[in-house]
């Protein structure tokens, strides 16, 4: 996890954060300290049409069943750098442990292949957007939401 960068937030909501496991075109995502949440924070720059794309996102990832994907916790939609608190999912990504030469087959193929499109008729049935469901943001573990 890479650590905060020099001038950027240390504090969202009330969540203190702790690292930068990464970013994407939409936002940042940082682990905050003491409680183990993910902090999805939109760029400064969103213009009102991205804001308006990642509240429709979030409502709608609150309505996303538990079982399938990361909680949501909370949310500011409307301050100055809106924000969504999921669950942390610990574990690798599934491209992370594809990069690190974990190979499926058999029933440890078919396992997390079901939970990610279960997942992700899920996500589409709660009227959210499937374009940051890729390799990096599904966990690899067994048990872990897609």
């Amino acid at each position: 996890m890479e650590a905060l960068r020099a001038g950027g937030p240390q504090r969202i909501g009330d969540y203190w954060l702790a690292g930068r496991p990464g970013s994407g075109g939409q936002g940042v995502v940082y682990d905050a300290d003491g409680s183990r949440v993910a902090v999805k924070v939109l760029h400064a720059n969103g213009d009102r049409a991205i804001r308006d794309r990642f509240a429709r996102e979030a409502t709608a990832a609150g309505r996303v069943s538990s079982f399938c994907t990361a909680r949501v916790l909370a949310t500011d939609l409307e301050g100055s750098k809106p924000y969504l608190v999921s669950e942390y999912v610990p574990g690798p990504s599934l491209g992370a442990a594809v990069r690190e030469g974990r190979r499926f087959g058999g029933d440890d193929l078919h396992r997390p292949a079901t939970a990610v499109a279960t997942a992700l008729t899920a996500i589409h049935d709660a009227g959210s957007c499937t374009a940051t469901s890729n390799r990096t943001t599904c966990c690899s573990h067994p048990t872990a939401h897609a």
